[in-house]
């Protein structure tokens, strides 16, 4: 862009600035107002950087703001703007235009402006400029914090930005054309910065604890002065290695001159003594031309060695996307007194700084109080500075910060994600895909330190090392980690060097656990296997294919002994309707299906002579559905009830599928939603178990990691020898110690192994041809025996097919013939194909289901619908839609008319019933759920829950007061129908926690008496305080989702008498608590066993009975109690703790009551910040906040007490249970 196509008023400003006269710069009395225009016109500038690319062209910061930096430093506000204007200027072009532009024309702007950025990198390479900031920031650094200004912080951050961004420009290669040793502009610009005396800065601000605050920048500056550099090298440098590098560079070039030397010799053989004009034509005999005939070669016979049918052919482009990922970190070796330089700033840099700044670094990142991808400069120091001391003089002291099992579990944590990541954001792969290949290099070199202290003679570093390595092969992750990054590599997004650093990683882990398992016998590991959760059947539920119906004369010689015993269960006051639940409102089955279902269990119940089941299934069922009085009506007596059991033992009911029909059923279902049940119904579940070094060998053994170590392979050439190696061993692991060389047998490898058997200079790679040899020699053996082996040298195998090529085929198939469907025969098919000509054109009708009905043999309908594919009656499997499965996108007029409905039916008792029968669009009520909720129309399931009606008022009670059974009856009601999410599966948690129902059932009596005798012993206060811990840890639990166990910390003195009590402890031994563990625990724990139900149930027995009637005005308690003397001069002594406890109980439900009269008008938003606030209070709850908790409970004459929603809901549970 040339100088004359600037803007008038840009071109105006700029020639406002001043003028060089020699080397003097005369400034104009308008420069610093002009320098702030320059700022405000960069500050508006449009997506073409307009502004910035025409100040570029016109060379502003090279021939006017660099001069005005050194010559007029005195002038501190010019200094401070150009120091602005400059760090405005020099920053990357991917901040200025967000990413690399892939449209043509924004792409050659942002190279215009890294043009510029180039131009100013070459200027500033220079000690003068540098030596001025220098000194700016070292006058600056000599204040102390309270004479320091808020601007003085400003100008510090922007010197050091300055830096940052003059050393951020990348290298231009092809312009520069600089070879090894000799120095570039960036060993220019890292020579000013040396003789300026800035590296001495930096190295204060990285060791100073004062100036902390800086520290990410400074890592970021080191980060960018060593981005070329190699740390082992850089090692090396000026200790007699010079002679090692010059010996390395004769060796390539020796290879280089024996395969030149060879190419010259087999092209002097293929040369003729005599030139001849016709060379001849030739026929060559068994290889086909285009047509039919032989082929005929038109060159000397010398050159038919090298045919093939691709010369002359057009080379297939390779599209961008697919196109290999390109080497972006290219590192070379800077000039001597560079490379001098740079190794005593590391030098030092370990010493002094390395542990602090890393320590600060990374309370940076944990507090998340850096940038976004900050920790990528801290896993870079990591790997380049442990890597350095490694290398120079091993010392794992000055690396002491890095060096522990938390620093590996970050860099796992962030490798993982970097990993997932990059398969979601496919867009931003490759920037993923850099940014993991940093994490893999930090975590090699954790592997290579600690790899290191083994061999140190110091005892207690060998210590450290057996630690570390314990903590790191004992966890799955690490382990899996390798497999993980193998599977997913892709050559489009990470590059050829990811790949040698996986395959050194691993090569250098997998020695380390070798070496590992060797010296220690036995190596026990943790392993997580995902177990899938199996619904517990109901009690009392028998199988229903294997139901055998009764006679009528069975059936009345049984009844009278069943009736007898139902008469009995009626009788019985521990009966409880909680242990049945007939209704199931999140399953996708209809109402009216769970109905019938529910009437088929009662039967069941009574078949199998569990007269009291049956009788709760129907009293429940009742309860559930109490129109139409199908179950019986609310006032029905007891003979009723045996009259009405009667007859459903005797009535014909549909039964269910048994379980083969089921698992057919199963099998038929799509594979997607298989797929997403089998997710919900899994658990991990975290065992122990000896580890095998060659079982986990194994995992390696796909086709996969093998294709991947190919890939490398590829390039043997370029490779360095370290790295052949560590292909070569992985595969002759695999080969030899597993015995499965046929792993290996492919055509690409094979083709490899015949380049480097032919290669001149193949002397150099003598462990590449030893191992070519022996897989071949493995070929050609197995080949004599097995000739179809030559046809799988065309695919990648597995290791079923490589045990096949060994053993033979058809090997692996013998006693599996249980998992094989039985086979159609003649008569089979015959009738299969005439049941479906017979049915297919009816409407209305399943084909499939009445061909399932008449066929003789049980086939599921899989297997139907596959062999009518396979007789050719049916073009696809498609033909045959399962019922139902038609309709799965949501049409717009589809969604107006849910949203109609909901808002219809939202206050009618059961919103999905009625939202199902009047939609037009038939669907499941999964479905329906699953869209509402996306819709945003209710915030939970439990919204859609079917309200169900209180019970009738004790015949005792006024009829304007509601009962003590009544109250909260609702809130009761709806805790039992929806369970929070850590309940969902009811059936699965009782296998877990049946021996703490069965202690709290066969306890439930003494616990009572218990409570009652602490009470009048003056232990109100510590009850109260453990009723509150266990509310709190069943809320806990309802809302995380998860358990775990949880002390019992008292906090007070009372408490502390109170759990030194025997009798207080024989109460929590009743209660399910756990005693301390002897020698590790100090405090009783709440198992992780018991559910948020079971610890409210808990604590709702720790409440006093008679106290209910003192809370409700104007009721009368329906057992009144007499006090004894003792007992009422006792109470004096503990009245104000009860009276403290008895109206915070009935604050709570007056407060209740208040709430379920105007729950309905709450707003979604409101329930949303009452959520967000709970667990807001349980993230920042404290032991002094549970203090004062408490305390307020324990005052509440002093101020109205703050009860949470949560707590009124318990409170009601809790008189319920009474």
């Amino acid at each position: 862009m040339d100088l004359n196509m600037m803007n008038c008023e840009l071109l105006a400003t700029c020639s406002a600035l001043g003028y060089l006269e020699g080397d003097t710069y005369h400034k104009e009395p308008d420069c610093l107002e002009s320098v702030k225009d320059l700022i405000r016109y960069l500050r508006h500038e449009d997506d073409t950087r307009d502004v910035r690319q025409q100040l570029g062209a016109a060379q502003i910061l090279q021939s006017d703001l660099l001069p005005i930096l050194t010559q007029h430093r005195q002038d501190k506000p010019l200094f401070d703007a150009v120091i602005r204007l400059m760090v405005n200027l020099t920053q990357p072009a991917l901040l200025c235009f967000g990413s690399v532009p892939k449209e043509p024309s924004l792409r050659h702007h942002f190279l215009q402006v890294l043009a510029y950025l180039q131009a100013y990198k070459e200027a500033f390479a220079s000690e003068k400029a540098f030596g001025v900031l220098s000194e700016t920031l070292y006058e600056l650094l000599q204040l102390g914090w309270e004479e320091r200004q808020e601007e003085d912080n400003l100008l510090i951050e922007r010197i050091l930005l300055l830096v940052r961004n003059i050393l951020h420009v990348p290298t231009d290669l092809d312009q520069e054309k600089r070879i090894d040793d000799d120095a570039s502009v960036h060993d220019q610009l890292l020579w000013a910065v040396h003789l300026s005396g800035l590296d001495d800065l930096l190295l204060f601000l990285a060791s100073s604890p004062a100036e902390q605050q800086w520290s990410l920048h400074v890592l970021e500056i080191i980060s960018l002065m060593f981005r070329d550099q190699n740390p082992e090298q850089l090692a090396g440098v000026g200790k007699g290695h010079l002679a090692q590098e010059r010996s390395t560079d004769v060796a390539e070039l020796e290879m280089l001159r024996q395969r030149e030397m060879a190419e010259k010799k087999t092209r002097a053989l293929q040369r003729g003594n005599r030139h001849s004009r016709f060379g001849g034509s030739y026929i060559v005999q068994g290889l086909k031309s285009i047509g039919e005939r032989d082929l005929i070669f038109h060159k000397g016979l010398h050159n038919l060695q090298n045919y093939s049918s691709d010369l002359g052919k057009q080379p297939r482009r390779v599209p961008k996307r697919r196109q290999a990922a390109r080497e972006l970190s290219i590192q070379r070796r800077s000039a001597l007194n560079v490379r001098l330089f740079l190794r005593d700033f590391c030098s030092e840099f370990l010493e002094n700084c390395y542990n602090r700044l890393m320590g600060s670094v990374k309370d940076y990142l944990l507090r998340e109080k850096a940038q976004q991808h900050d920790e990528t400069y801290y896993m870079w120091a990591l790997a380049f500075f442990m890597a350095f001391n490694r290398a120079a003089s091993f010392r794992p002291g000055l690396v002491s910060e890095t060096l522990s099992v938390r620093t590996f579990h970050f860099i796992e944590q962030n490798l993982t994600n970097y990993y997932e990541m990059m398969l979601t954001d496919r867009k931003e792969a490759a920037s993923w895909a850099r940014r993991m290949h940093l994490a893999l290099k930090a975590y090699q070199e954790l592997l290579a330190t600690v790899n290191e202290m083994d061999m140190s003679p110091d005892e207690a570093v060998r210590d450290s090392s057996r630690i570390i390595k314990n903590n790191i092969f004992y966890v799955m992750e690490y382990r899996e980690l390798f497999l993980a990054l193998f599977r997913k590599f892709d050559e489009r997004c990470q590059p050829r060097s990811f790949l040698r650093d996986l395959i050194e990683t691993t090569h250098l882990f997998l020695k380390m656990l070798e070496r590992f398992c060797r010296s220690r016998g036995n190596l026990v590991v943790q392993n997580k296997q995902k177990k899938r959760k199996k619904k517990k059947k109901a009690v009392g539920q028998p199988v229903a294919s294997d139901h055998v119906p009764y006679s009528a004369g069975e059936l009345e010689a049984v009844w009278p002994s069943l009736a007898e015993q139902l008469r009995c269960c009626a009788q019985d006051p521990d009966l409880s309707l909680d242990s049945v639940v007939p209704f199931d409102a999140a399953s996708e089955v209809p109402v009216e299906e769970q109905r019938a279902e529910a009437i088929v269990r009662i039967q069941d119940c009574l078949l199998a002579g569990q007269a009291s089941q049956a009788l709760t299934l129907l009293r429940s069922a009742r309860e559930v559905w109490p129109e139409g009085d199908v179950f019986g009506s609310q006032d029905i007596s007891v003979e009723e009830e045996i009259q009405l059991l009667k007859q459903i033992i005797s009535a014909l009911l549909p039964r269910q599928q048994g379980p083969e029909e089921r698992r057919a059923e199963e099998e038929e279902e799509e594979e997607g939603e298989e797929e997403e049940k089998e997710e919900e119904l899994q658990e991990v579940q975290v065992l122990e178990k000896e580890f095998n070094f060659l079982d986990y060998l194994k995992r390696f053994a796909s086709s996969t990691v093998v294709r991947a170590y190919v890939v490398l392979l590829r390039s043997y050439r370029q490779n360095s020898a370290h790295t052949n190696h560590c292909v070569v061993k992985m595969l002759h692991r695999l080969a030899h110690d597993l015995k499965m060389e046929a792993l290996l047998f492919q055509l690409s490898l094979f083709c490899l192994f015949n380049r480097l058997l032919s290669d001149p200079a193949a002397g150099a790679y003598k462990e590449l041809v030893t191992f070519a040899r022996y897989i071949l020699g493995k070929f050609f053996a197995l080949a004599a025996v097995n000739p179809k082996a030559f046809v799988e040298l065309l695919f990648w195998k597995n290791t079923a097919v490589v045990r096949e090529m060994a053993e033979g085929y058809g090997s692996l198939d013998d006693g599996s013939s249980s998992h094989k469907p039985p086979t159609w025969s003649p008569e089979e098919e015959a009738q299969l194909q005439e049941l479906y000509l017979a049915h297919r054109d009816v409407e209305g009708q399943d084909v499939i289901d009445i061909i399932l009905a008449h066929l003789k043999t049980p086939r599921t309908r899989k297997q139907v619908t596959h062999h009518l594919v396979r007789l050719g009656l049916a073009d696809s499997v498609k033909d045959f839609p399962r019922k139902g499965t038609q309709i799965v996108l949501w049409t717009e007029d589809q969604e107006l008319e849910l949203q109609r409905l909901f808002e219809e039916f939202q206050d009618s008792d059961d919103v999905l019933d009625h939202i199902m029968k009047n939609i037009t669009a038939k669907r499941s009520r999964a479905r329906i759920v699953d869209k509402l909720l996306a819709l945003g129309l209710v915030a939970e399931r439990r919204e859609l829950y079917k309200k169900r009606r209180r019970k009738s008022m004790p015949s005792g009670s006024p009829p304007g007061e509601e009962s003590p059974q009544d109250f909260g009856q609702e809130d009761l009601v709806e805790e039992e129908e929806n369970p929070p999410e850590g309940e969902s599966d009811e059936d699965a948690e009782k296998d877990e926690n049946s021996e703490a129902e069965q202690a709290q059932g066969s306890s439930g009596l003494s616990t009572e008496t218990l409570g009652q005798s602490l009470y009048q012993e003056g232990f109100s206060a510590p009850l109260l305080w453990l009723q509150n811990c266990l509310i709190r840890v069943a809320d806990d639990r309802e809302e995380d989702g998860c358990s775990q166990a949880v002390p019992l910390v008292p906090l007070t003195e009372e408490t502390e008498e109170a759990m030194e009590n025997e009798q207080f402890q024989q109460l929590l031994r009743k209660l399910g608590v756990r005693p301390p563990a002897s020698g590790q625990e100090t405090f009783w724990r709440i198992p992780a066993k018991l559910s948020p139900t079971q610890l409210r149930r808990v604590a709702a027995s720790l409440s006093q009975p008679k106290e209910e009637g003192e809370l409700q005005p104007g009721l009368e308690p329906r057992v009144p109690r007499e006090h004894s003397p003792e007992e009422e001069h006792q109470e004096e002594h503990q009245k104000e703790h009860q009276s403290q406890a008895l109206r915070a109980l009935l604050l709570a439900r007056k407060k209740k009551a208040s709430l379920v009269s105007t729950e309905g008008e709450e707003a979604a938003g409101e329930k949303e910040q009452l959520k967000m606030a709970s667990r807001k209070r349980q993230l920042l709850d404290s032991d002094e906040e549970q203090e004062e908790d408490e305390g307020r409970s324990r005052a509440p004459e002093s101020r109205t007490p703050k009860i949470q929603k949560k707590k009124w809901f318990q409170i009601e549970d809790e008189d319920d249970s009474n």
